[in-house]
């Protein structure tokens, strides 16, 4: 195949700004601890400039470019993501972690308990509010403290919070890793990506299987601690019951996510339905909707569409760079030696080798796993489509892989170097917290290892495996393999 874009010194020179692109990912978020998508999206961009003068032609190169960025699958994806901003803004106004904060002071839980009630609570803060990081920074300066005076393990209890903000990362319909993992999976026998809703149904099994093994591992582990004086002043803090009437809004969202299989939809019923919700029970007010005020925007609709744009912007730099690897040629090759590699000659063996492309892109990325996602769905994608596994089964894969060892990995993860900062600032507040390394972190964090023995065993056994029937059914059995049969 003639390639409309060639490179001086052979079409593998096209990695040259995906290499440089990862070099400023490490560099960010490893070594200076920079956790910004525009930070991100700049290494990208950069990128992108160098490696245009090693083109034989420029004009073919920046087309390219182009024709990446204007990719169907990348509109949907940043259109998602700016939608879903504004719910995940209007929650985490609304103070959901608070209601579960009154909830846990009242029923009075200690050690194991209460370590595993942080993990479930912490799922539902995540699960509501569709961001792993935000529900670290929400959760921890209330949950962690008191926990300790509770007689919680700390470092359980640190493992607890942050597994529960990967979980709702893999399930949340309104998380980037969801978004990422449907809107790059695409159907054969009909038009369009993965539905949201459909993503979300067919992967819970995977999801609260490992919650619930989790959850056990987290009371069994959890406890041990000495019960001091004050959490319950930390808690009364910051608790307030009213925080719960919010997961009315969520739950209206699930229902019409998996009933309709349309995320605009779901959304535009959870924005409305919470602003309605939160309004009648004097948790928000019409001004922390949207308001002007001395020539200056706020509310939740404003913040939610700002809070996006360093991910929108961190998604046009990777479609820019995915499309040079096509244009190039580059990307048919990588796909073609990982199809006909020993290993994906089997169904079982091409989903191992979608788990462990996008577990190596997640370490590449300091386990960004909304960005991980993104750079290796459209190669999922091609990989799937080749053994016609369903567009729910790829998305649910690297969805699911994403958010297991790469989250946890000691000196990379950028989980792990979050969970460190917020401790350590807690430390000059409570003289009682002591240091805590990120090695413990990541054996203390049961959702993320579990899931990857879980996930795993999905593959080795074909547990949940599904293949695209006509029209883009999910069926048990390959039908192209029947007809061949046949």
């Amino acid at each position: 195949m003639d390639y409309k874009v060639k490179f001086h010194g052979g079409k593998f020179m096209a990695l040259i700004p995906l290499a440089i692109f990862i070099l400023f990912c490490v560099l960010f978020f490893v070594v200076f601890k920079v956790f910004e998508m525009e930070a991100l999206a700049t290494g990208g961009f950069i990128g992108l400039l160098v490696g245009s003068l090693f083109a034989k032609n420029w004009k073919n190169y920046w087309q390219a470019v182009l024709d990446g960025v204007s990719d169907p699958m990348n509109a949907v994806l940043m259109m998602i993501l700016i939608v879903v901003g504004i719910f995940t803004a209007l929650m985490a106004r609304s103070g959901v972690a608070q209601g579960f904060v009154w909830l846990g002071n009242m029923i009075g839980l200690t050690g194991g308990l209460f370590t595993a009630f942080t993990f479930v609570a912490t799922c539902v803060i995540a699960t509501a509010t569709g961001t792993s990081i935000g529900t670290l920074f929400s959760a921890f300066p209330i949950l962690y403290p008191s926990g300790i005076l509770l007689g919680a393990n700390p470092l359980t209890l640190a493992g607890a919070i942050l597994s529960g903000a990967i979980f709702g990362d893999n399930l949340a319909p309104v998380s980037d890793t969801t978004i990422a993992s449907a809107a790059t999976q695409q159907y054969q026998n009909k038009e369009g990506s993965a539905d949201i809703g459909g993503v979300v149904a067919s992967r819970f099994k995977y999801a609260i299987t490992a919650a619930l093994i989790s959850m056990v591992l987290f009371f069994i582990f959890g406890g041990g601690g000495s019960v001091g004086s004050g959490a319950e002043d930390i808690l009364a803090t910051y608790s307030n019951p009213k925080g719960l009437i919010m997961l009315i809004p969520v739950a209206i969202l699930l229902y019409v996510a998996i009933k309709t299989r349309d995320i605009f939809i779901a959304l535009t019923w959870g924005i409305v339905s919470g602003s309605v919700v939160g309004i009648l029970f004097n948790i928000i007010s019409f001004s922390d909707i949207i308001m002007l005020e001395e020539f200056v925007f706020s509310g939740f609709i404003y913040d939610g569409v700002k809070n996006m744009m360093g991910l929108v912007i961190f998604s046009i730099s990777l479609f820019s760079l995915i499309g040079l690897l096509k244009a190039s040629g580059t990307m048919d090759a990588v796909i073609e030696g990982l199809s006909t590699s020993k290993m994906a000659t089997s169904v079982a063996g091409t989903e191992a080798v979608m788990a462990l492309g996008v577990m190596f892109s997640g370490l590449t990325l300091g386990a960004a796993s909304g960005p991980a996602i993104i750079m290796f769905g459209p190669i999922a994608n091609r990989l799937g489509q080749e053994k016609n596994l369903h567009p729910y089964r790829r998305a649910n894969l690297i969805d699911g892989f994403a958010n297991t060892l790469p989250t946890v990995l000691p000196f990379i993860s950028a989980f792990i170097f979050i969970v460190l900062t917020v401790v350590q600032g807690l430390q000059g507040e409570y003289s009682f917290i002591e240091d805590i390394s990120p090695i413990q972190i990541a054996y203390s964090s049961f959702y993320p290892l579990v899931l990857f023995l879980v996930l795993s065993y999905s593959v080795v056994t074909g547990w949940g495996r599904e293949f695209e029937g006509d029209n883009g059914d999910p069926v048990k059995q390959d039908g192209r393999v029947a007809e061949k049969a046949s």
